[in-house]
């Protein structure tokens, strides 16, 4: 056997802090115990793995371990025997393996059948070492007959391997091994056999299928496997057997074991396109996630049943109610995985169903709690929205129901509700009227700043008739409580401060140790205790009203949104009613109540003071109820264009979610009518692609991607050495998923032989060395190729630095240092998407920031925009209907995700200034800080170009 055909093996860690000498080793072999020699049999196998062989020492193994009747060391010797030097350097068997085979014969014949089968099984390891096999077919054929199974399952698998390196050394295995499986018990026995029939002699395989047919139902589960398997190999080719295979696999779906039900639902999918048949596999899909306690698993089906309705959607129209079941999974993943499912099957008919099974299962989210019951609350909240707005009849009898959850502890669930409320509202004009109604009703239940927004202003929009406006404005006064807020919270101050009108001015002291001053005197340090400072805090903690509770809490944004609805409403009336009377009383009481706002938030009663955007905003609101009949345009603004724009804003997620749907439902061009055929293409082929392992292994491999062009190479080569060193260093950076391969050319520039030639690479960052390249002897003026292979484990900038070492004249060590190459971190981060809400809480949850501020001549903030998405390769979150038109300012989120899974944000903020340039900053937050601070020069230095970086 030639050296270049040697086995690969694992590399072992050795421990390097004792290395054993060859006559050491030997020395232990021959003298020490049992245990002894199994150490030294152990160090010695490791030695060989990595590269160590030690012919030597064959001899004394032969010599002192193959003795032994030590069961342990000869399982280990089996090893040695396995990756041990077996040929010479003329590629013949040495003569000391003569010896070794005897001994194994032996083994193959000993009465123990342990030591038997446990022999049969090292056959398969060395089933390509032809001259060790050859003397032993004999007694591997009769072990075909061995009273025990473990010996014949395992014969059975040593002929299997000689069978598929050396035909010519058993050409009769096929018709031996039908006998033997015909005249066998064994449930592994059998299944064993089968494989070799399926893998050797697939007709004979066949064969057996059918003589057994009636009898694979009851079978054990493996050889059940491998019968599946071989039907859908034989379904690759034309078969007359196809009704009768679709007949067995249809049995198999009741099997017991999940793994034979699984399997057989799978191919029968392939194998047949009769509604009838699929029905069944997702029925036994659902079955399978019902009955099945893992949950990686659950998903797995999952994943082949969403498939499944990729295809045949109209079949599983029937099984809607079966999949709802699987929400009784404790998992959130796999209730998320069978909600979508349902989403994208639901229609017209079953959508009522669907509906009234989700509320039923929001409403237990209340009564009983257990894990991740928020978590699920908002998912329903949101399956319960999409089919509101998909189906206009089931919208009206739950909006009352969601509606119900406004008050939520759990905020994201009642963001969501007011989402679907809007929505809701918007598009369903004849509920208007109801849905306020709920929503005036439900004010005093909000706890949250976030859904009190969104609830005014859908009451400053949608009510509209004067019964409701004056509703409106009865509940917010029990909401806000008694105004003017500063004076009844002053009143209320002062009513504290009578009760302890004998106690007022008094003072609580307390005397410390003398403290040391900066100008080096001694001072007294006293406490003092304010009696009117403890009752302002007392006010301050007194229970009030919600929408109050917020605004003293300094949730002044929830402010000015009060203040624009009042706005609206008052507007709203003067134009609805024909009693001005009444509306310069609902006028004068809006105006109090944000003058009220502002006054409190400029007092000692808010945690923090009124900020100045929110206070403009309420003076605007006040300005324009002042002038209520003097600027009709006021009406517009405030009446109709906030409405309008809510209203393009939902035509155009709309036109969005088409556009994708449309796209994921277009078919695809698989082959142009000019492409070359293939015969593969000229075989039947069903409609869901029976699984071909060939394929899957070429994905993985990665040997169908597309290969890069000759330019796209020269890139990627970093000089390494100057041209007027002794060796002259490039490397061409081949970036491969998590690993980088270095292929560095070397050239002798010098005319002496360079020896003991050792190229040294050392990483700073998240880099890793694989393994470090080996010693070479460069001939004068010739050239070398070492590869060297390092490990990524996140995205972060990383540099690769090194040494070329080599033995000079007189064995002196000369050197000549590399130029360090870096890593660039855009090869490991793609662009991505996620919502608005997930952005935020990302944002809020992310540690590391990294501001950048912006410095450049480009004139055009949109131009800008783009060049920094195109150097960080992030995706832009913003719409583009919100950065469209003619701004000096723009703002954007950004978002981009790391083959390893991090998540990386980003926030534009940038201004034009009046001389033409842009000014602003860039904030990058991220879980760790490499991926932060390696963006965050990249977006330096694409700075430094108005180009995008290629």
């Amino acid at each position: 056997m030639a050296s270049a055909d040697a086995s690969c093996y694992t590399v072992v860690t050795e421990d390097n802090t004792e290395t054993p000498t060859t006559q050491d080793l030997r020395s232990a072999l021959q003298k020490g115990s049992d245990e002894v020699k199994l150490d030294t049999l152990r160090k010695i196998i490791v030695a060989t793995i990595n590269g160590n062989p030690q012919p030597q020492l064959l001899m004394p193994v032969i010599q002192y371990i193959m003795p032994s009747k030590n069961k342990a060391l000869k399982k280990l010797l089996h090893f040695y025997w396995e990756i041990c030097p077996k040929y010479d350097d003329a590629g013949k068997l040495k003569q000391e393996m003569i010896l070794v085979v005897n001994a194994i014969r032996n083994d193959l014949q000993h009465p123990n059948e342990y030591i038997r089968g446990a022999t049969l099984r090292f056959l398969q390891k060395i089933a390509k070492d032809v001259e060790v096999l050859e003397p032993l077919i004999p007694i591997c054929r009769s072990c075909l007959e061995h009273r025990h199974s473990y010996v014949r399952k395992n014969a059975v698998f040593a002929i299997y391997s000689i069978y598929r390196e050396f035909e010519n050394l058993i050409p009769d295995a096929p018709e031996l091994i039908q006998t033997f499986l015909a005249a066998e018990s064994d449930a592994t026995c059998k299944r064993n056999a089968f494989v070799f029939l399926s893998n050797c002699a697939q007709p004979k395989a066949v064969e057996y299928i059918l003589q057994v047919f009636d009898q694979i139902s009851s079978m054990d589960e493996l050889l059940q496997m491998s019968i599946i398997e071989v039907i859908r190999l034989d379904c690759k080719t034309e078969t007359t057997h196809r009704a009768r295979y679709i007949l067995l696999i249809s049995e198999l779906l009741n099997a017991s074991s999940h793994a034979v039900k699984y399997e057989a639902a799978t191919t029968l999918t392939s194998l047949t396109q009769n509604p009838a048949a699929i029905k069944a596999a997702a029925s036994c899909y659902i079955n399978l996630v019902m009955k099945e306690s893992d949950n990686n698993a659950k998903l797995i089906v999952l994943d082949r049943l969403d498939a499944l309705r990729s295809r045949h959607g109209l079949v599983l129209d029937t099984l809607i109610m079966d999949i709802l079941q699987v929400l009784s999974s404790t998992d959130l993943e796999v209730r998320r995985k069978a909600i979508g499912i349902v989403l994208s099957l639901v229609s017209s008919r079953t959508v009522e169903e669907v509906v009234l099974f989700l509320k039923k299962q929001l409403q237990r989210t209340q009564e009983q709690e257990f894990e991740k019951a928020p978590e699920y609350r908002q998912l329903l909240i949101q399956s319960i929205h999409v089919c509101a707005v998909r189906f206009s009849e089931v919208a009206a009898t739950v909006v009352h129901a969601l509606m119900d959850f406004l008050g939520d502890s759990n905020n994201p669930s009642a963001l969501d509700v007011v989402a679907f409320v809007r929505e809701v509202v918007e598009k369903f004009p004849q509920l208007r009227t109801t849905i306020c109604e709920k929503l005036i009703t439900t004010l005093g239940e909000i706890k949250s700043g976030k859904v009190y927004r969104g609830v005014l202003w859908i009451l400053g929009e949608y009510a509209e008739t004067v019964p409701e406006i004056q509703q409106t404005f009865q509940e917010l006064r029990k909401v806000l409580g008694e105004i003017p807020i500063l004076a009844s919270e002053q009143k209320l101050l002062d009513e504290t401060g009578a009760e302890d009108e004998e106690k007022k001015g008094e003072v609580k002291t307390e005397s410390t140790k003398p403290k040391v001053l900066a100008d080096g005197t001694y001072a007294t340090e006293t406490a003092f205790t304010s009696m009117s400072s403890a009752r302002l805090e007392a006010v301050k903690a007194a229970a009030k009203p919600p929408l109050r509770t917020l605004i003293l809490g300094g949730d002044f944004f929830t402010g000015s949104v009060l203040a624009s609805a009042l706005t609206k409403l008052v507007l709203r009336h003067s134009e609805q009613s024909s009693d001005p009377k009444a509306t310069n009383t609902l006028r004068a009481e809006a105006m109090l109540i944000m003058a009220s706002v502002i006054r409190v938030g400029q007092s000692k009663f808010v945690t923090v003071p009124i900020d100045e955007d929110s206070s403009e905003r309420i003076m605007n609101c006040i300005e324009t109820l002042s002038e209520l009949q003097a600027k009709p345009v006021v009406h517009e603004l405030f009446l109709k264009d906030t409405k309008s724009a809510y209203s393009k804003m939902l035509s155009a997620q709309e036109k969005k979610a088409a556009e994708k749907k449309e796209q994921e439902g277009a078919k695809k061009v698989a082959v142009q009518v000019d492409d070359l055929l293939t015969f593969r293409q000229f075989s039947k082929k069903a409609i869901d692609d029976i699984i071909d392992d060939h394929e899957d292994l070429s994905r993985a491999t990665g040997a169908a991607d597309a290969h890069e062009d000759f330019l796209s190479n020269l890139s990627r080569i970093s000089q390494l050495t100057g041209f007027s060193d002794p060796i002259y260093a490039e490397a061409y950076v081949k970036v491969h998923g998590f690993d980088i391969l270095l292929d560095v050319l070397l050239v002798n520039q010098t005319p002496n032989t360079l020896q003991n030639l050792c190229l040294d690479f050392a990483t700073l960052g998240d880099l890793k060395l694989v393994e470090r390249p080996s010693t070479y002897t460069i001939a004068p003026h010739s050239f070398q190729s070492i590869k060297a292979t390092i490990k990524v484990s996140s995205t972060e900038t990383g540099v690769i630095f090194g040494s070329i070492l080599w033995e000079g004249p007189g064995m002196s060590e000369q050197c000549v240092i590399l130029n360090d190459i870096h890593i660039d971190i855009m090869d490991y981060i793609k662009p991505a998407y996620c919502t608005e809400a997930q952005f935020r809480s990302m944002w809020t949850e992310f540690e590391w920031e990294n501001r950048v501020n912006v410095s450049t001549t480009m004139p055009d903030p949109r131009d800008y925009l783009t060049h920094v998405m195109k150097a960080t390769n992030m995706s832009c979150l913003t719409p583009e209907g919100a950065i469209s038109g003619e701004c000096d300012f723009l703002s954007a989120n950004m978002y981009a995700r790391s083959l390893f899974g991090e998540d990386a944000l980003a926030n534009l903020s940038v201004e034009r200034t009046e001389a033409g340039t842009i000014i602003g900053h860039v904030r990058i937050r991220s879980k760790t800080q490499g991926i932060a601070l390696s963006l965050g020069d990249r977006i330096t230095m694409a700075q430094k170009d108005n180009k995008p970086p290629v």
